[in-house]
């Protein structure tokens, strides 16, 4: 039971869509309308400008930190699988929320503030990675899906060290979240194949 409310909490928390909410009162207008049509921080930036996107990027980043602080209050530790489940069902309700007809982000932001919680070190290195990628090629979503696959590479990375012989719930979370990244990236994936994806200014 605790796992299903925790579930539908963090799910709700992530459907918040502050990008989405935030054009609309800056700009009056449908973030979905612009761009790649995601209310992720990139395509806001690319409508409101850079402070737009910034602020989404924090509030985006704060409701996956706090999906998982929330999970952790009821958690027997820093290994539960309550833990999993607000991780994966805030960044689920982040992608695709119910408010805006589950067309939401591509869930990066939320899935920073999951693993500045649960991973640090694993986002550090991700994000200097992804910087990297993105100052060499422009291209946000390269460096977005690059960096989901890093996280869940130093996780396993650190659990392989631990000499742990079995998955815990944190590279469960890595994995999971790595995979709906890519998931939600996947036309970003195409464009990217075919030469035809924006570059970041």
């Amino acid at each position: 039971m605790r796992f299903l409310l925790i579930a539908i909490v963090a799910y709700l928390l992530g459907s918040i869509p502050f990008g989405f909410l935030l054009v609309r009162v800056l700009q009056g207008d449908d973030i979905r309308q612009t761009g790649s049509g995601g209310t992720g921080a990139t395509n806001v930036s690319r409508r409101a400008g850079k402070w737009a996107g910034v602020l989404t990027l924090v509030l985006d980043a704060a409701k996956g930190a706090a999906a998982v602080l929330l999970a952790a209050v009821f958690a027997s530790g820093p290994a539960d699988w309550l833990l999993t489940s607000a991780a994966v069902a805030v960044l689920v309700g982040h992608i695709f929320p119910i408010w805006l007809s589950f067309r939401g982000g591509k869930g990066v932001a939320t899935a920073i503030g999951v693993f500045l919680v649960l991973a640090p070190l694993a986002v550090t290195i991700a994000g200097v990675i992804f910087l990297a990628v993105v100052l060499s090629t422009r291209y946000v979503s390269l460096g977005s899906i690059v960096g989901a696959l890093v996280v869940a590479l130093v996780v396993g990375l650190e659990h392989c060290a631990q000499h742990k012989l079995r998955f815990d719930s944190v590279l469960v979370t890595a994995i999971c979240c790595a995979t709906l990244i890519v998931f939600a990236h996947r036309q970003n994936i195409s464009r990217l194949i075919h030469g035809t994806e924006n570059k970041f200014k």
